[in-house]
């Protein structure tokens, strides 16, 4: 059975700046959809296309903590470094993934690579914040840094396109992405009249992006920059490209567990949050500078 469609949200007409490096849609969540609603997924900000010119000053985010869920940076164009309080540091270029576990509690920070900061060019990458249940938000800081080489391949029939599966399995190829509860995140690459056909659970959360592109999706249509919410009702989901187009979907089973948020810190309640506060400002997650 096709996996119904809940709504179509478009692009929010104005973006807003994280740190000075990242200019982004806050799709999720927003126009409606809680943090319940998609859950595993907390939040997802997308930074379309956008040339912030060459640069000596490192573009992004300083120094900040985060506890109780993981961060999942994805590349499309631009290079993003990385730094945090555990000692792990890395670069992700086009096609790449930084899966972030903050666990306990973790200072990291972001910013433009520096060779591409001097250069300069388009810059377009999505940050998905992914939620950890009661039990795993102690668990050990942690970092996946996959690259595009490592991520699971499926070339799709008639030369369509290719899926690089990042989290949870495609038509049984299966990517790289260890999490903690069932996730799947696919981004779906097709040429102009391509298709992809697929199923997720019926029972996950599940959303699409439309990066780049215009998309008929499940026979309705979905232009550049939107945002698919499906319902939790079927589990066929059919792509079809109406021109060149890159697709991210997200699915997820749901946490059914309350949900505290507050900046950088979510947790379960309201105190857990007041001590994981307080645990920042004594210092618990570590030196970076």
């Amino acid at each position: 059975m096709k996996k119904l469609i809940e709504r179509v949200i478009p692009r929010p007409a104005r973006p807003g700046m994280v740190g000075d490096g990242f200019r982004v849609y806050n799709m999720i969540p927003g126009a409606g959809i809680s943090q319940q609603r998609i859950s595993p997924f907390l939040m997802l900000d997308f930074n379309a296309e956008f040339d912030f010119g060459p640069s000596e000053h490192l573009r992004g985010v300083d120094v900040h903590p985060h506890k109780g869920f993981e961060t999942v940076t994805i590349a499309y164009k631009g290079s993003v470094a990385h730094h945090d309080s555990a000692g792990n540091s890395g670069i992700i270029n086009p096609g790449d993934v930084q899966w972030m576990t903050a666990g306990a509690g973790i200072l990291h920070k972001e910013y433009h690579e520096q060779e591409f900061s001097r250069k300069g060019g388009p810059f377009e990458m999505v940050q998905l914040w992914v939620n950890l249940p009661k039990k795993d938000k102690s668990a050990q800081p942690g970092y996946q840094g996959i690259t595009s080489a490592q991520m699971g391949k499926v070339e799709l029939p008639d030369g369509a396109g290719l899926v690089n599966v990042i989290a949870g399995t495609y038509n049984n190829i299966t990517g790289p992405a260890s999490t903690f509860t069932p996730v799947n995140l696919f981004d779906i690459k097709l040429k102009q009249g391509g298709a992809a056909d697929f199923t997720v659970p019926a029972g996950h959360n599940t959303a699409l992006l439309v990066i780049n592109g215009n998309v008929t999706v499940n026979g309705e249509q979905a232009n550049e920059h939107s945002l698919i919410l499906f319902k939790n009702d079927g589990e066929e989901i059919s792509i079809k490209a109406t021109t060149e187009s890159v697709i991210l979907v997200l699915s997820g089973e749901p946490i059914n567990e309350p949900i505290a948020s507050y900046g950088p810190f979510v947790m379960n309640t309201q105190q857990e949050i007041a001590d994981a506060i307080q645990e920042f400002q004594s210092g618990k997650y570590g030196v970076l500078n």
